[in-house]
């Protein structure tokens, strides 16, 4: 068994473990958080392993299904590796951020066997792989937010689940009609994304209702407008470790499974229909930034100035040249570190103040410091200061935009200062003046939670100042997108 099953099974074995062991929930949150730093060992590992090219590497295959094809085929290339190494890293600090927010078993053993869907849908070459896994993934967050969130979250988590398996459904169908073809086409089954890109007997109609199928799926998860009406409910009753997962990491898997999916797979579509996704990314900027800033619940806001900055990421996807492609990349990294970190710091806050509204705060810096300092540096990555990984992100995404066109590109730059307005207006507000309002309940960071987010912050710093770093083993990968999968190159 390779490096990328023992990341993938590793997490799965242990709670499995766990859950039959007469254990309590402190013993359990102490192993899952020692597992979760034996993954970031093992992805550090396949980092630095890591010899920068567009070839698949670490790759693994076994047979599952044989008589259809369907096979166990992992690897990690420049994208998915950057994507590795951002999960490795967030998932430990944010076991120190959550230490005493759950006393349930069920909850650490829950965060055990998502870390596994998420490597398994990581690494994927296999789509009837993948699609086991992305289902697999969602079921112990809907545990989660079923069981420990807060309000309605019966309801939400109802919401959430037709949403998501009906984009699946869509995917599902699309997946095993590409397989036939295979089948009806080369005389085998198969379902590896290698052997499905040869298929050429689809019409053009076939084409665009299967990449329709895929694009249904990954825009609920990401999500974009139209498909986001499950998002401000779900977020509102999640508890924080729910909140976290949702906005972080799964949110960011939808913009990955677009590129390593969608792209090889239609690549004709995916160049015709730029223009519009590009249009409907910008769009839910500005919906999702003016939605943003209506809201006094801070919870809220963060919720839509996620979606709003995962549209940025879209447009930059769909802008077919260099800069677009590796600033969507980075802005994956630095826009999840900056949520996820200020996500963990709104549970800090809530855990001492309990939920309220913005006009309920203020004065925070005051009673916290290391809270409001570390708050600060998130929501500068966010509105994208220079210095900051966001600045590197955004400023790549808007060149990419305008290099694809002008007019784009200026509403692009344009829109991006929306996120500023509400972001500075809210660390004002909660954080910063003292409105008279009772916070002499807020305490500041223990230590265990000022160690949790000091990788994330180092990371916005470093990524900000010396980007090319972490660049270099992702590069000749966007290069392999676009001058051979969508032939447009990367200058186009």
């Amino acid at each position: 068994m390779g490096i990328l099953s023992w990341i993938i099974f590793l997490p799965m074995a242990v709670a499995c473990v766990l859950l039959v062991l007469p254990v309590g929930a402190k013993a359990t949150r102490n192993g899952a958080f020692g597992v979760s730093l034996v993954i970031f060992a093992l992805a550090f590992y396949v980092h630095e392993h890591f010899v920068p090219s567009a070839q698949m590497q670490f790759y693994e295959q076994y047979d599952w299904i044989k008589s259809y094809g369907i096979t166990y085929r992992v690897g990690v290339d420049g994208f998915s590796l950057i994507v590795l190494m951002l999960i490795a890293t967030l998932l430990p600090s944010a076991y120190l951020l959550l230490w005493h927010n759950e006393r349930s078993k069920s909850y650490w053993i829950s965060m055990l066997f998502i870390q596994s869907g998420i490597s398994g849908t990581l690494f994927s070459l296999d789509l009837f792989l993948f699609y086991f896994f992305w289902e697999a993934m969602l079921l112990p967050v809907f545990m989660i937010i079923g069981l420990f969130g807060s309000g309605n979250r019966v309801f939400s988590t109802l919401k959430i689940t037709v949403y998501t398996i009906m984009g699946s459904l869509f995917m599902f169908v699309s997946i095993l009609y590409l397989g036939v073809s295979h089948y009806y086409e080369f005389g085998t089954w198969s379902f590896a994304l290698s052997d499905l890109v040869r298929i050429s007997s689809l019409t053009q109609v076939q084409e665009m209702f299967l990449f329709a199928g895929f694009m249904i799926a990954f825009a609920i998860k990401i999500p974009l407008f139209p498909f986001h009406s499950w998002l401000l409910e779900t977020y509102s009753t999640s508890p924080t470790g729910g909140v976290f997962l949702l906005s972080s990491i799964m949110a960011k898997l939808g913009v990955y499974a677009l590129v390593r999916f969608t792209m090889p797979l239609f690549p004709d579509l995916f160049v015709a229909y730029a223009r519009f996704f590009i249009g409907l990314g910008i769009f839910g900027l500005i919906y999702f930034g003016i939605a943003a800033i209506v809201q006094d619940n801070i919870k809220k806001m963060l919720a839509y100035s996620s979606a709003s900055h995962l549209g940025l990421i879209t447009a930059g996807v769909f802008s077919l040249n260099m800069q677009g492609l590796t600033g969507s990349a980075f802005l994956i990294v630095a826009h999840a570190i900056a949520t996820g970190g200020l996500f963990l710091l709104v549970g800090v806050m809530q855990r001492h103040l309990g939920i309220r509204p913005l006009s309920a705060l203020g004065g925070i810096a005051k009673r916290a410091p290391w809270f409001s300092v570390y708050f600060a540096i998130m929501l500068f990555c966010t509105v994208g200061i220079p210095g900051t990984n966001g600045f590197v992100a955004e400023l790549l995404i808007v060149l990419g935009i305008f290099h694809y066109n002008p007019y784009l590109g200026v509403l692009a730059a344009l829109t991006v200062l929306v996120a500023a307005s509400y972001m500075f207006w809210v660390f004002q507000k909660a954080i910063l003046v003292q409105s008279g309002n009772d916070v002499s309940h807020m305490r500041d960071l223990s230590l265990h939670e000022i160690v949790g987010l000091f990788p994330l912050a180092f990371l916005i710093v470093a990524m900000g100042v010396y980007p090319d770093f972490f660049l270099a083993k992702i590069t000749p990968t966007l290069h392999y997108y676009l001058d051979t999968i969508l032939h447009v190159g990367a200058n186009a």
